[in-house]
Order: C-alpha cells, then structure tokens, then sequence
C-alpha cells in the first residue's frame, strides 16, 4: 500500500464561477452595479442611511441563489475532493459549492443564507432562504442584518484564508479579476513552489505577484469548461 502523501488543493474562487449558474455578478456588463450604487446598498453607511432598501436587495439575492443550481465547475471541485484533501476559498456568499457536494469551505465575504447581529457580529443566524423582515432580530432585540462583508468592513476570515493557502501544494484561482483588495492579495501568499492554476475568461490583474513566480499557469476560459478539465489532469498526475 503506497504511503504517499497527497497534494493539499486550496482552491479560491470568484464571481466568475457563479455567473455560470445565472447569479449576476456585480462588475460584468449588465450585473448588479449597474441596477445599484455600491454606496446605496453596500456599506455600512447604506445600511444606518437606508437599511430596509439593503434588506430588499439582499432578500432579492437570497431568492436568485436558491433558484440557482450548481454548475460543472463546482461538481469539478468536489470532485477533486473525493481524491486529494481540498480547501476552497470563496468571495462568493452563494452555497453553490456545499450544494455541489464540498465540504471544505471557507466563505471571505460572508454568506448570504445567514443573517447576524449589527452590534454583535459574532451572533450568527442560518436562516436558509427565507427574507430578513424588517422587525426581525436578534436575542438583543438589534435589527438582523445579511451576515455579508459591505465595503469598507474589515475581513474576519483573511487570517483563516491566509493561513490556508500557505499551505497549499497546488493553488486554483478560478472565475475571478483579481481587483478587490484585500482578497487579491491572497493569491500572492501560496508558496513561491507551488504550481497555481487561473481558470478566467480573460487573463486576470497579476501585477500585484511577487516578481519570481514562475510556475503559473493560465486557462483562459469559462470555469465551467476550464475547472472539469483541470480537474481531471490533477486527478490523472496525482491521485
């Protein structure tokens, strides 16, 4: 019997791998910028200013992601963890990936079937798909509010990310521009020997890489047909 160790996949997906399932995204043309201002819905300003419009939008995308279904990339990933321990990072506050069949999920920006305090952040609420309705709160009697990170919030799980990816033995970045700070930057932190897959449409923003990474690799293509292939190849050299 081999005692060979298996390579440690951290996967960090983006927006792009969602699109695929009809969640709109916010920065491609037609997405969710263009019906709203960052400023009108999220930040916290948006949510003292307005904080019923921030529910609306907010239910609107908890309806949209419970119609959705998971698409031929994130069956691809867990698939790969039937064969080698894999993590995925997401910017994503969708559950495509858990409905898809991964269980190793760490979520940066929040998730939006849960709700949370606003004055205690650490009191968290699975509340599924249903609506937030305005009156709804929590054990403080402290309007619920999405449990996502808005603009201008620190990130509480980059540590949790970061440290994850620096111990990765294969980096896979998929569906994602590279363009939101701090969560860029992550991508920078897998160890300068590890190969590091990017599966995008168009070659994303690398400028922010240290200068000696040499082992990248750049699939530009839609995740759904880029990520099932990786995925077999991994499986073929490693498993």
């Amino acid at each position: 019997m081999s005692t060979r160790r298996l390579p440690h996949i951290v996967v960090f997906t983006g927006a792009g791998i969602s699109a695929e399932s009809g969640i709109a995204t916010f920065r491609d043309s037609g997405g969710l910028w263009e019906q709203y201002s960052i400023e009108e819905v999220a930040t916290p300003d948006a949510w003292h200013r307005n904080p019923r419009l921030v529910l609306d939008f907010y239910n609107a995308r908890r309806r949209q992601v419970a119609e959705a279904q998971p698409n031929a990339a994130h069956q691809a990933l867990a698939e790969l963890e039937q064969h080698f321990p894999t993590t995925i990072i997401t910017q994503n506050i969708d559950d495509l990936h858990e409905r898809a069949g991964s269980t190793q999920v760490v979520h940066l920006h929040g998730e939006i079937t849960k709700a949370r305090c606003p004055e205690a952040p650490h009191l968290i609420y699975d509340i599924g798909y249903r609506d937030i309705q305005w009156g709804d709160t929590c054990k403080h009697g402290h309007q619920l509010r999405p449990h996502v990170v808005w603009f201008g919030e620190p990130v509480p799980m980059y540590p949790v990310a970061a440290s994850l990816i620096r111990s990765a033995d294969i980096g896979i970045v998929i569906g994602t521009s590279l363009a939101v700070s701090p969560a860029n930057f992550l991508v920078d932190l897998y160890p300068p020997h590890v190969p590091i897959y990017i599966v995008n449409k168009e070659k994303p923003e690398l400028s922010f890489l240290s200068p000696g990474r040499k082992d990248l690799t750049i699939i530009e293509t839609t995740a759904g047909e880029g990520v099932p292939r990786l995925a077999a190849q991994l499986i073929e050299q490693y498993a």
